[in-house]
């Protein structure tokens, strides 16, 4: 097995080197003869083995150089697909960057116990939903204990389901504040922000009842499909029963130092916003119909270490992480709710009388342009962007002037 110290990062990999993509192309017909798919699964799949080979359409760039013009192919913008996405995360890591206050941050996770995984495949928006509920609710509730802080706190979950070897490993990156307004609106800060925000243990226990009520009343209501040997689950009393004597009463909650500054911040949630379950840049090879990729082993000091799984193997365990249509996998809460974030963030600025400053450190403004491949000084402009049926979807130039330019690309 290979590995590479924690610290460094992946070796660069070969343009010609396997994808996901690549890999679906070869055995995902194979696949899909011996396996039932749900029709979620089956579009994932479907627009990974299209992106950008001119399935959903073309777009034309122009020099503004030398006129040089070329065209490429459209990506598909699943947001399971490795390869799409990357514009959306930039837009995403800007606009949080307007939302920082002078402030600690901190990084709180919530795992679900693998004892549930059985249910999650079965029941993947009602598990999903109660786990950002009940993490959600067990942070808001530590935050306006007078106890602990007496005040309402801003933070947001970032929604993940896997491990580094694809295994379904559902679990919630938050971002919290360190302290948060009182009814009087003024700023209140933790006792001990430098060190921890709330305890783990009791954090772990509420969230632990919180999930656990939460999930006999989905199943009293009928909720949950037990289909297979979940149907033992079916009777209430059983189902109680088993939860009881069979769940873990510890419960993994994760509680980071607060972040050195608002730069770091912002480095770590571009990590993990918009990615899929696995990068291109991980997989190492292809042979024999096994996939051999690099993961980090948690248990060895996050060292990247390698393994290797049968290609249906490693389908089946990307596929298991598909989400339910329309499902958010970044919500937000506290003063940073959708609809109060701007008003509120104001409104503490002013009474921390400060206001925060980007710093140097943070990402460059999104930026669609590359240089030109033909005389290296100009930019790529996109002028025109046609969908998959051949419509218009943007035209920068002049009619005219675009099909003069498409004909000239395509004479010899």
């Amino acid at each position: 097995m290979k590995t590479l110290c924690s610290h460094k990062p992946l070796p660069d990999k070969p343009d010609d080197s396997p994808t996901v993509g690549n890999i679906f192309r070869e055995f995902g017909p194979s696949f899909r003869d011996t396996h039932r798919l749900h029709p979620r699964q089956h579009k994932v799949m479907y627009d990974i083995e299209h992106c950008r080979r001119g399935e959903f359409g073309t777009h034309w760039e122009i020099c503004d150089n030398c006129g040089h013009l070329e065209k490429g192919y459209n990506s598909c913008r699943n947001r399971h697909c490795p390869g799409c996405n990357n514009i959306a995360r930039r837009r995403w890591v800007a606009a949080r960057i307007d939302e920082l206050l002078p402030v600690s941050y901190h990084h709180c996770v919530f795992t679900l116990p693998d004892i549930f995984n059985p249910l999650c495949r079965f029941n993947r928006r009602v598990m999903y939903d109660l786990l950002f509920e009940s993490a959600s609710q067990t942070l808001l509730e530590f935050g306006e204990n007078p106890k602990r802080l007496g005040a309402r706190i801003g933070f947001y979950g970032i929604f993940h389901t896997w491990g580094g070897k694809l295994w379904l490993h559902p679990h919630i990156h938050f971002i919290v504040t360190a302290g948060g307004v009182n009814t009087r609106g003024q700023w209140v800060e933790p006792k001990y922000h430098a060190s921890f925000l709330f305890p783990v243990r009791a954090l772990s226990n509420v969230f632990r009842a919180k999930f656990l009520s939460g999930l006999i009343a989905a199943h009293g209501k009928g909720l949950l499909n037990l289909p297979g040997d979940l149907a033992r689950f079916e009777t209430p009393d059983v189902f109680r029963q088993w939860l009881f004597h069979t769940v873990p009463r510890d419960w993994v909650v994760y509680s980071k130092p607060p972040f050195s500054g608002p730069a770091e911040v912002v480095k770590y949630i571009g990590r993990y916003t918009h990615s899929a379950a696995i990068s291109d840049n991980r997989i190492i090879c292809v042979e024999n119909d096994m996939i051999t990729f690099w993961f980090k082993n948690i248990r060895k000091k996050c060292r990247w270490e390698t393994t290797t799984l049968p290609a249906m193997e490693f389908i089946n365990r990307f596929l298991t992480h598909v989400l339910p249509k329309h499902f958010h996998r970044i919500r937000y809460y506290g003063f940073l709710a959708n609809g109060k974030a701007g008003e509120q963030i104001s409104s503490i600025r002013q009474a921390l009388n400060d206001r925060i400053e980007q710093s140097a450190e943070t990402e460059a403004p999104i930026d669609h342009t590359c240089q030109c491949p033909a005389c290296g000084n100009g930019t790529m402009m996109t002028i025109l962007v046609l969908d998959g049926f051949g419509n218009v979807v943007k035209d920068a130039g002049s009619e005219t002037e675009v099909a003069l330019g498409i004909k000239a690309a395509e004479s010899p």
